[in-house]
Parts: structure tokens; sequence; C-alpha cells
């Protein structure tokens, strides 16, 4: 039976027959897919110092992660490297989105990150993008005391190193 789902993460709504594996805009784990009555999605948090400083750079990364990407997917010479990389700048944009809206900003600027045409360079600066991401996530966690905060960054953490096991398979 069909049913209306959505993601905890990032609040956006999926329909199908069931729980997708991952959200299909932030790449958050089918655990965090509840059906719409039963989603518990909150960007209305009080934010303490560390944790707005914390959200703030995050929302930094993301918006120069997607910049990267997007540029890759339009400059790579390979033609699978154009859709990896598209898939990728629109899922660290819905990233930066959930950030833009727990620090309740009406709009953020976009990065300008240059990329390179060899795939294997762009492959190569993912995977150290990617690396330092999750380990300021895991880090940016295990600071936060506030528990949606928290949750929004081991989710991150789960995505991040979903992206580094892409560019692993591409860079052996």
């Amino acid at each position: 039976m069909v049913k209306l789902w959505r993601c905890e993460i990032c609040g956006d709504p999926y329909i199908g027959d069931g729980a997708p594996t991952n959200c299909q805009f932030c790449c958050a784990k089918q655990k965090y897919m509840k059906e719409i009555k039963e989603a518990d999605v909150n960007f209305d948090v009080e934010l303490n110092e560390k944790d707005k400083a914390n959200v703030g750079k995050a929302l930094q990364v993301e918006i120069s992660n997607a910049a990267f990407y997007f540029c890759v997917a339009k400059e790579t010479d390979d033609e699978e490297g154009q859709k990896l990389f598209k898939a990728l700048g629109k899922v660290e944009a819905e990233h930066a989105s959930v950030w833009k809206k727990i620090l309740k900003l009406d709009s953020i600027a976009e990065g300008n990150d240059k990329c390179h045409k060899s795939n294997k360079e762009n492959l190569e600066e993912s995977h150290t993008r990617e690396t330092k991401a999750s380990e300021f996530y895991k880090e940016a966690a295990g600071e936060s005391e506030n528990s949606r905060v928290k949750q929004i960054f081991e989710a991150f953490v789960e995505v991040e190193e979903d992206h580094l096991e892409l560019s692993e398979q591409r860079l052996e």
C-alpha cells in the first residue's frame, strides 16, 4: 500500500510502498524515514554558542562542497563523473538547506569553489572534502548538547561516509 513518508533529518516527503533505503533528498538512512504522522521533524531549536558555531561551520562546508560538486558536474572529463557529482551536489545543497533552517536564515550565499577537468583529481578532492566533513561532524555531534543537532550531525556522518565509499570505489 502506498504511503506518505517523511525524512526526520531534512523534513522532505516521499511517496512509496515502503520507506526508501535512503532519503532521496539528503540521503539520510532509512531509520530516519517515518510515516508522515509519526515523523518528528523540528528545525526550531535553541542553540548554545558551541552548537551555533558548529552549525555555522557545517553550513559553510556544505555550501562549499555543493559548489565544488556542481562545478565538477559541468567540467569533468568523465560522463559517469558528471552524473555522480551532480547527485552529490544536490545532496550537499540539501544538507546546507537543513543547516539554514536550524540557523533560521532567510537565504544563504552560493559557493564558488573551483574544480578540475580530470575526474581522478576531482575524486581525490571529493575524498579529502568528505573525510574532513565526516571528521568534523563526528566531533560536532560529540560536542552537541542539543539532541536534534546531534541527530543531524550523526545522520550526516553516515551520509558523508557513504560518499567516501563512492570515491574509494572509483579510485581503486
